[in-house]
């Protein structure tokens, strides 16, 4: 049974109209024949997707209760048993209510998925998790609830769903997405034109990158080699000189005048040392065009525009930005150069712009193509002397009589020229003409082709001899002279790219995209298994084209050991090239064994903050707990011993001491429980809205009356809390407060709203923390200063703090005027953001509110 396939329809804010697209999909197929169920859909109250349910056959839920409510969530099971063709399950980025089947309700997906069941999803575009950041510096807000990006990437099918923030308002206004008591905070808060426009060019952007990709897959898959200018991309042509910040700045221009556009930098590298670029300005050219936002890639080919002309079309480039030739006016005579190659070749749908700049014209111009080791200008040169000197000479001879040594020595010298300027075959030319022309017009018997004197003989093949070995000896030097190039260009290469692994830099993708990049692959992959007779297995790969399961597969592998391998698909290497891919493959390892090494010592950083809290724990238990212990233990005694009889009074004072020394051991195991759940990550907030006036005098029931004032104004906004987590981070920080504050001065909490947060303040007029120690504060089992011992065991604050993050919300701490400490608790007002258990309602209430009541606080 074959794998289902996923279609997700994708929306940039609520209300946008996914779940309706998605039930009139189902509705489309239901009437093709096709066997569809409603695995999970919400309608939340909006009558017309409601009424799309309606002929829908839908799969019975599975009931959950949780503290004291019950809720209900898709049942996986009786879907898999069902089996459609196609299942509809609403809100991908869902949080299951815990005792689910999976956390989350994507896993839920996966599953059905991976019974070849066809599904259809919905999901918004600010529950990505890659977008949680963007997301919360346009909305105020951070999304708690994600669906990995991975999974969305996989997806067979992705529809986007847009409407315009004009009239997304209008359908909130009509009452058609939010009951009419929300719509007015709806649209103040996270509804607002600028939010709704930003979320939805984050959602166009989004999808368009992911139209991209569809794109280069077909294009390798089907090799298609023309340029779609789908999308306009701009490739600049470095050459390390100067004037490339001038090129990079306006190909950035050019980009920001068509939506979309992309900025590609690359240098390329030859091999034959014509190209002195300097790596200090190419790092800076680099960081310039990074921080513009575009990409920076390093090639080798030694013809220099039909390589950037093969990245331009790799990459479905639309236009090339080159700067003006450097050159001379005469040095034009050896050819055209690069910008006149490039815009000759590239062809009907690749635009080349020349950018003039400062530097046009001073001479040290982009290198021409690569013609040989010598350079096409010396080549030409030489077959010019080669072939034209000794007939030249020969006519000019023909007027003076020098003598047949004289003759021999000339002709030597046209010969040396040759191959002085073009190597081995100009040289051998002009050797054998000039011996031909010697022997018919200079040696007896003259104007035929015989030689009669034996001394003659030798002349000519010493004559031939000597320019054959100066010919010799100018292209061995040639060929060192390219050796040194190209090692020159490998050292430089593998010495950034060594940089850039040490400092860490570089991913394993990276590497590989450009190992990809820098040999002109289709594909590059990091192919590894643990045993000699495992399967290989991929531990990383870039490029889109086809993947490699085996070495063998691959148009070239390197092997690093015995167990792991670098394998590219695209052409076949030539043998000097593999070295540099040997030491491609070796920095692959290097940073897979990193980054293996890193995920290792994560792991035991988890195991040694839990070793430390053990054993804070253990400290904990062994005196702060048993103080209290041995309080009560007293009492009792005393009170069932009979010895002595007590009085009422001395009764009454020996039970408040064990009330008192219960309560004390009530708030520090409550404590370590809370840590405990803050530790293991299972503090699951059910978010509801509430006014603070109901839950903040409630925190106060564990300190001493009198000793705090309270200051909640009646027209503060709804807040968006777990009402219990709220009381006990309030009782922590009050019970903190009072305990700090001076004899007789009162602690005092306020409240006061501020754009879309409410903050809470617990002020005390005690000594104060210094700054560099108010994050020490939250630590777990931190006391400061000279708090005695049996006081607590350090954890009201750090709890204080894992509530108040698990809610969405910040603490932090900050100086009292005139002296003190001042405790500030953000939280989220109602209608700012979507509650943990609907992902797709902004305004803070889930679908399913679930009162909490706050347990008791003692001090």
């Amino acid at each position: 049974m074959g794998r289902g396939k996923l279609r997700i329809y994708l929306g940039a804010a609520p209300g946008v109209g996914k779940t309706y697209a998605m039930l009139s999909e189902a509705h489309r197929r239901l009437e093709r024949g096709t066997d569809c169920v409603v695995a999970f859909v919400e309608h939340h109250d909006r009558p017309r997707t409601e009424v799309m349910l309606h002929g829908l056959e839908q799969v019975p839920r599975r009931e959950l209760s949780y503290r004291g409510a019950l809720f209900t969530e898709m049942d996986v099971d009786a879907v898999l048993a069902r089996h459609p063709q196609v299942a509809l399950v609403d809100e991908l980025a869902h949080t299951n209510v815990p005792g689910s089947r999976n956390a989350k309700r994507w896993q839920d997906v996966e599953e059905l998925l991976a019974a070849g069941v066809d599904v259809v999803s919905t999901v918004n575009i600010q529950h990505l998790e890659s977008l949680g950041d963007v997301v919360e510096s346009i909305t105020g807000v951070r999304q708690q609830e994600t669906v990995p990006d991975e999974f969305v990437r996989r997806t067979d099918q992705i529809e986007l769903v847009d409407m315009s923030p004009e009239a997304l308002r209008r359908r909130m206004a009509h009452g058609n997405i939010y009951k009419p008591d929300k719509v007015d905070a709806a649209l103040s808060n996270y509804f607002r034109p600028g939010n709704l426009t930003a979320l939805r060019e984050l959602a166009l952007l989004w999808v368009a990158d992911r139209v991209d990709e569809y794109l280069q897959e077909y294009r390798s898959e089907h090799r298609v080699s023309a340029i779609w200018g789908s999308r306009e991309r701009i490739v600049v042509g470095l050459t390390g000189g100067p004037e490339g910040r001038t090129l990079i700045r306006r190909a950035v221009r050019l980009a920001e005048k068509g939506a979309g556009g992309e900025v590609l930098a690359v240098y390329i590298a030859r091999s034959d040392g014509l190209t002195a670029a300097s790596p200090k300005e190419l790092a800076v050219q680099r960081t310039l065009v990074e921080d513009l936002g575009g990409t920076f890639h390093h090639v080798i080919g030694d013809d220099i525009p039909a390589a950037l002309l093969d990245f331009a079309r790799g990459a479905n480039a639309t236009q090339i930005v080159l700067g003006s030739s450097r050159r001379k006016a005469w040095q034009y005579v050896f050819g055209p150069g690069v910008g006149a190659t490039v815009a000759r070749e590239s062809g009907p749908d690749l635009d080349v712009h020349i950018v003039t700049h400062e530097e046009a014209a001073k001479g040290r111009g982009l290198p021409v193509a690569r013609g040989a080791r010598l350079g096409r200008a010396r080549l030409l040169w030489g077959w010019l002397v080669g072939l034209a000197g000794p007939v030249t000479l020969t006519v000019l001879l023909t007027t003076v009589d020098l003598g047949l040594a004289n003759d021999m020595l000339l002709f030597l010298a046209v010969t040396v020229a040759a191959a002085l300027l073009g190597g081995l075959l100009p040289a051998l030319a002009s050797a054998a003409l000039g011996s031909l022309l010697l022997n018919y017009f200079y040696t007896p018997p003259l104007h035929h082709w015989s030689i009669a004197d034996p001394k003659n003989i030798v002349a000519i093949v010493i004559f031939v001899g000597v320019g054959v070995s100066v010919a010799s000896v100018v292209d061995l030097a040639a060929r060192r002279t390219q050796q040194a190039a190209r090692l020159r260009a490998e050292s430089e290469i593998l010495s950034f790219l060594a940089g850039d692994v040490l400092r860490g830099e570089t991913s394993l993708e990276a590497l590989l995209e450009r190992v990809r990049e820098t040999f002109g692959m289709d594909s590059a992959a990091l192919l590894e298994r643990e045993s000699d007779v495992a399967p290989w297995t991929c531990a990383g790969r870039a490029g889109a084209g086809k993947p490699v399961e085996r070495p063998e597969e691959a148009d070239v592998d390197v092997p690093v050991g015995d167990r792991v391998a670098l394998a590219l698909t695209g052409r076949v290497l030539p043998a000097e090239d593999r070295r540099v891919l040997a030491a491609f493959a070796a920095q692959a390892v290097v940073v897979l064994d990193r980054r293996r090494l890193q995920e290792e010592a994560d792991r035991a950083r988890t195991l040694a903050e839990g070793n430390r809290i053990r054993t804070a724990l253990l400290a904990a238990v062994s005196h702060d707990l048993r103080t209290p212990l041995a309080g009560i233990k007293a009492a009792v005694s005393s009170l069932r011993s009979d010895d002595v009889e007590w009085s009422e009074e001395d009764e009454a004072e020996l039970l408040e001491s064990i009330e008192q020394g219960a309560d004390r051991l009530d708030h520090l195991v409550g404590n370590l429980l809370d840590m405990s759940r803050l530790q293991t990550g299972t503090v699951t907030p059910i978010v509801r809205e509430i006014d603070l006036d109901e839950v903040v005098p409630m925190a106060l029931g564990g300190v001493p009356e009198d000793s705090v004032e309270l200051d909640i104004p009646e027209t503060l906004p709804m807040v968006a809390v777990d009402a219990g987590l709220l009381e006990r981070s309030v009782a922590n920080l009050v019970e903190n407060a009072v305990k700090y504050s001076p004899e007789g001065e009162r602690a005092l909490v306020s409240a006061s709203a501020m754009a879309e947060r409410v903050e809470v303040r617990v002020v005390d007029r005690g000594r104060g923390v210094p700054d560099e120690a108010k994050e020490r504060i939250f630590a777990p089992f931190q006391r400061y200063g000279d708090a005695p011992r049996g006081t607590g065991v350090g954890l009201g604050l750090a709890v204080a703090r894992g509530f108040a993050e698990a809610m969405g919300g910040t603490l932090t701490a900050e100086d009292t005027p005139g002296g003190g400490l001042t405790m500030v608790l953000t939280l989220r007002a109602a209608g700012s953001r979507a509650g943990p258990l609907d992902t797709d309602a902004p305004g803070g209430v889930p679908a399913q509110p679930v009162p909490v009541r706050p347990e008791r606080r003692a001090s």
